[in-house]
């Protein structure tokens, strides 16, 4: 294979912004077509990336030279054409969420394994170079043993993301990400599996028991009406070996965006992404300061290369699924699933 042929199922802003350029920019990488519902989304990207325009997902899944599919359609198509995509023989890579309830997510594996092909979750900030040198440092004891941690992402919602991908710049509180039918969660799937995913990826288990709070506070359609799902959620996660901690997430933090994790050891804290001028920052039980000045977080307005495409790309060709989709991410989805039973019944909900 000299060059893994890609095609795109949905031309949103996160086609535009992440998938189309970096997919182009990988040497090894070819895009042979897009399809979207609104067929000027695909043509306006054939214009800026080559490839065709495909009229239906069947076509686009049906073409044999494309060897791998991105899927960046709205969340709840996100197991179907996932499964359809493996099924035609095509690897994929599926924005996250991953899906909309366990038992797809377990299909998606399912359907991946029957089908030898690869699947991989857009999680981008696995690939973030403080996280992936945090996650070193903290197998390398720096901080001792984890006892705490508290992970935030929060920004002001979707409506200017959004509005930016018709080309117009108006700003609409009428996304499809306060539309139950099709985002089936708010925040919780927006920003909320992110963080979940990552306080795994970090210290390497699983959550095992989730409480949790999710409310509207301030998001309202169009029309003033408060939205049907959550703009804010905290959740206090327990780790499989007795770690607990917060993970908070907002759509109404209207000024400086938070994307920070801390963990707190029996010998140090560490502090990444914390709108500081390093992006990590230990400090120690014996007064050492230490700090890394690796990269810094990709926000809505500053997006930087993000690592997912290049990855999966890169995994193709060499055989070697490293982030292959499994256990990991479907126990993420579960703990997020898990956030709406507890704040729904007041209690704490056990995943194990």
């Amino acid at each position: 294979m000299d060059k893994v042929k890609i095609g795109i199922i949905g031309c949103g802003r996160i086609v535009q912004r992440r998938h189309a350029p970096e997919f182009s920019a990988h040497r090894y990488a070819q895009i042979v077509g897009f399809f979207d519902q609104k067929k000027e989304k695909a043509e306006s990207l054939v214009k800026q990336y080559g490839g065709l325009v495909y009229d239906s997902v069947d076509e686009l899944l049906s073409d044999p030279s494309i060897d791998a599919v991105s899927v960046c359609s709205a969340n709840n198509t996100h197991a179907d054409f996932t499964i359809r995509a493996l099924n035609a023989g095509k690897h994929v890579l599926v924005e996250k969420p991953m899906a909309m309830t366990v038992e797809d997510c377990m299909a998606m594996i399912d359907a991946a394994k029957k089908n030898g092909k690869y699947l991989m979750v857009a999680q981008n900030q696995r690939f973030n170079t403080g996280h992936l040198r945090a996650k070193e440092l903290i197998g390398q004891g720096i901080i001792g043993k984890p006892l705490t941690f508290k992970t935030t992402f929060g920004h002001g919602g979707p409506e200017r993301w959004c509005a930016e991908d018709d080309g117009t710049g108006k700003i609409s509180r009428d996304v499809w990400f306060f539309d139950r039918k099709i985002a089936s969660m708010g925040v919780m799937a927006d920003l909320g599996i992110h963080k979940t995913d990552l306080i795994q990826f970090l210290l390497g288990e699983k959550i095992v028991s989730v409480s949790a709070k999710t409310m509207t506070l301030d998001k309202k359609t169009g029309d003033g009406r408060p939205i049907e799902l959550e703009d804010n959620a905290i959740s206090i996660y327990t780790m499989e070996s007795g770690v607990v901690g917060t993970m908070t997430v907002s759509w109404t933090y209207y000024g400086e965006e938070d994307n920070s994790t801390v963990i707190f050891g029996t010998k140090g804290v560490m502090r990444l992404y914390d709108n500081s001028p390093h992006t990590i920052q230990i400090n120690t039980d014996r007064g050492d300061h230490i700090y890394y000045d690796l990269d810094t977080m990709m926000t809505n307005v500053n997006q930087l290369e993000s690592g997912v495409m290049r990855t999966f790309v890169d995994e193709i060709l060499s055989g070697e699924w490293t982030y292959a989709a499994g256990d990991m991410e479907i126990n993420a989805i579960r703990a997020v699933l898990a956030g709406f039973e507890s704040s729904r019944l007041d209690k704490t909900i056990s995943l194990v």
